[in-house]
């Protein structure tokens, strides 16, 4: 295996989401500039369910016109509107257009749709462009997608977005101030500007983009590239032996939910049953529904009332995860169906906990105790973990099944995001069922 090809592989994968996942973590310091408020997120939410138009279109091209469709010049589209968007945003997220008497942040709404499309759309070319490369590299690309979220957020710790220390809030009585008695939350100045942020944001997919040119055309990387005869899945089913399998090995890691050994599917190799294949990319949709939309949404309200840094610290740590269960999956890769499906059962009882816990906000369990603190930090880490290994594991086994495969479970992804999204919408920010709370003046029974 070549490290330069590791290495490509990762920055690759960074650039699929790292453009959103900063604007989420920019919000604190956006939101306070704009006419729209913390209405921004609830806007942003219906923005990237909106921009799946474009992973909707990738799709039915390979239903319709299998084969046709080559990714490449999709790629380098979208990573470079990736890199025009986000640079621009940099100088004009702070305007705004007075449209029905009242000012809205139209560039920076438009920018947003257009860097969700740009994410979006990655799900779907992304991952059926890693068939150009052998198995190995596929892993790497998973841990380059989870550091698209870690490193965004390393950057604005380290920028000091949304870190809060609390004051005796004062108050105006006769022309004197005198202490009210009460805390009040005070935001640290942030170290850098927001168009700092953006720009690096710019940095970042620039380089994905040259990563992405070297994965083409390096010539080291050359020698770790299939034929192009891995379209052959789609292109002529009696070739399909020809096609390098995943593992060289037996079918003994083959996992199975039917005993019936010719109870085999369409779908890709025909490896699976159709119960199997059904099986998978449910359970494919409900990882990721959790992961990405369901239980981020409350992230904030299941760790604030244990305190900044514990909110700070679960998300950080969490971030952490996602790459770490990369790494795991790249030398365990256990394959069975049955573990998959025990690991996801696990990783929602995580989930449930969690959101449990942001439906108690602002008083959840423990919330004046250390083990709390610790109890909502560890949870959030295992929720990660777990169900991370399993979108790799799913990742892995769809690879194998050859390049349409890949295709559907980008578009899996997306779905399973959207509707999580979709649900998770009406409760938080329509009927508001979770009660945020307050870092400062939270008062609790013991």
């Amino acid at each position: 295996m070549s490290l330069l090809t590791h290495v490509l592989a990762c920055l690759f994968g960074m650039g699929s989401w790292v453009a959103i996942n900063g604007m989420w973590v920019e919000l604190p310091l956006v939101v306070p500039e704009i006419p729209e408020g913390w209405y921004l997120p609830s806007y942003l939410t219906v923005i990237i369910q909106m921009a799946n138009i474009g992973p909707l279109f990738i799709t039915l091209m390979h239903h319709f016109r299998r084969g046709v469709l080559d990714e490449r010049p999709v790629i380098y589209c979208i990573v470079g509107l990736g890199i025009i968007a986000t640079f621009l945003l940099a100088f004009f997220w702070r305007h705004t257009v007075t449209l029905g008497g009242s000012l809205h942040s139209v560039p920076l709404l438009v920018l947003s749709f257009l860097l969700s499309v740009v994410d979006c759309t990655s799900s779907v070319t992304f991952l059926p462009f890693m068939m150009r490369l052998r198995p190995q590299y596929l892993t790497t690309y998973f841990a380059g997608e989870g550091l698209s979220g870690l490193v965004p957020a390393l950057v604005a710790l380290i920028q000091g977005v949304g870190v809060v220390h609390c004051r005796n809030a004062t108050l105006a009585v006769n022309a004197t101030m005198v202490d009210s008695g009460a805390l009040e939350a005070v935001y640290q100045p942030a170290k850098f500007s927001a168009q700092v942020f953006f720009m690096f944001l710019s940095a970042m997919m620039v380089v994905c983009m040259v990563a992405f040119i070297l994965l083409n055309h390096h010539p080291a990387v050359a020698r770790e590239r299939k034929s192009d005869l891995y379209f052959s899945g789609d292109l002529a089913p009696g070739k399909r032996e020809q096609r390098l399998s995943l593992h060289a090995q037996t079918p003994e890691q083959k996992p199975m939910i039917s005993p019936r050994e010719n109870a085999k599917s369409s779908f890709g190799k025909g490896t699976y049953s159709n119960l199997e294949v059904l099986f998978i990319f449910i359970v494919l949709a409900w990882v990721n529904a959790l992961t990405n939309a369901v239980l981020p949404s409350v992230q904030s309200y299941s760790c604030l009332p244990y305190g900044n840094k514990a909110y700070h610290l679960a998300a950080a740590m969490a971030a952490v995860a996602n790459p770490v269960a990369c790494f795991i999956a790249m030398f365990m890769p256990i394959r069975s169906l049955i573990f998959m499906g025990f690991l996801t059962m696990v990783g929602t009882g995580f989930g449930a906990y969690i959101m449990a816990m942001a439906a108690l906000s602002p008083c959840p369990l423990l919330v004046h105790s250390a083990y709390g603190t610790v109890a909502i930090v560890l949870t959030w880490i295992l929720f990660v973990l777990t169900l991370s290994y399993v979108k790799v594991i799913i990742g892995v086994i769809l690879r194998d099944e050859g390049h349409s495969a890949l295709v559907w479970c980008g578009a899996i992804v997306q779905l399973g995001s959207m509707v999580g999204a979709i649900s998770m919408f009406p409760l938080v920010s329509v009927y508001g069922l979770f009660k945020s709370g307050d870092a400062c003046n939270t008062k609790c029974p013991m």
